[in-house]
């Protein structure tokens, strides 16, 4: 970086987020868990102008993210400009019930301080749990660091910081307590859009070795959820399920942990901005929008009808 940015190179928001592992991963995941969140689901969706292509706007809202974590000043505050114009017209009513918590009516704004600091629980949850799982466990400081770092960060996107618990610790503990309430619920178009984010639906069909390389994302995504979560979706979860998981993400922590040992090609791939690599998967599903088809085969998502044909979910296997 030739410019410094609002975190330095010590930081552990730049520490956890230059890992690409992290960048790869966290974003889908927080996408897929995010989706319980009915205000934040629904808002986003009648507000986007990508509610047709969902790895489009994952690759630009990673991109977004990662300007303000790894960029120059001046690359962040384009970021953050582009955001603040976005968001200043977000804001509306559900349109029908979402659980017994948000009636029909209900108003969201992104403007409003809960949902911002909601957007970034769900980003910070991920970003650790990836990092936890994927480079190695934290120290109960180092967890502190990041997570006033992302607190900042929030603060930067408009957040006011009385918004969010103080510490670590009455996050985790209010977070928590959050995923086991009553208050999550998934609309039928948000456990559609995200059983394809999650890997549970096959999204288009890519090549060798492509198709090996997302299977292993979509496995990491899906194993990283809390069971309820997954329960939620309706995922099957069984015990190769879980081995297969583990096994990728120890092959991937252990690259992490002896980097010495590998190619220089590869050790230099573990580090840098996801976001080229986001742009390419948005460009594959532009190509295929142009040419008529979705990255959710079987789907047209301008027609939510097809929503109440949504399996309702079975619980999860163990």
């Amino acid at each position: 970086m030739s410019e410094p940015g609002y975190f330095s190179d010590h930081s552990m928001a730049r520490r956890v987020m230059s890992k690409r592992a992290v960048g790869l991963t966290y974003g889908q995941r927080a996408l897929v868990i995010g989706a319980v969140h009915p205000l934040l689901y629904v808002g986003t969706a009648e507000n986007t102008e990508h509610r047709m292509t969902p790895y489009t706007r994952l690759s630009l809202t990673g991109h977004l993210f990662e300007a303000v974590f790894l960029g120059s000043k001046a690359e962040a505050d384009r970021a953050l400009e582009f955001t603040t114009k976005k968001h200043a017209k977000v804001r509306g009513v559900l349109p029908e019930d979402a659980g017994a918590r948000h009636p029909a009516g209900t108003g969201y704004s992104a403007l409003d301080p809960h949902l911002m600091y909601m957007t970034m629980a769900f980003t910070f949850d991920s970003a650790e749990v990836m990092y936890d799982l994927l480079v190695r466990t934290m120290t109960d400081g180092e967890r502190e660091g990041l997570y006033q770092d992302y607190v900042r960060w929030a603060e930067l996107f408009g957040m006011p910081v009385d918004a969010a618990p103080s510490s670590y610790p009455e996050f985790r503990a209010s977070f928590d307590a959050y995923l086991a309430s009553d208050e999550l619920f998934l609309t039928g178009e948000a456990r559609l859009v995200g059983s394809y984010l999650a890997g549970q639906r096959v999204p288009y069909p890519q090549r060798i070795p492509l198709q090996q390389v997302t299977s292993a994302f979509f496995l990491l995504v899906q194993g990283s959820l809390p069971p309820r979560i997954r329960q939620l979706y309706g995922m099957r979860w069984g015990r190769a399920d879980q081995v297969a998981y583990r096994a990728v993400a120890q092959a991937v922590r252990t690259a992490h942990l002896a980097p010495p040992l590998l190619p220089p090609v590869l050790r230099g791939s573990l580090l840098g901005p996801s976001a080229p690599i986001y742009k390419l998967v948005s460009q594959r599903e532009r190509r295929l929008v142009t040419k008529g088809r979705s990255s959710m085969p079987g789907v047209d998502p301008r027609n939510w009808a097809e929503r109440n044909s949504v399996e309702e979910p079975r619980a999860a296997t163990s």
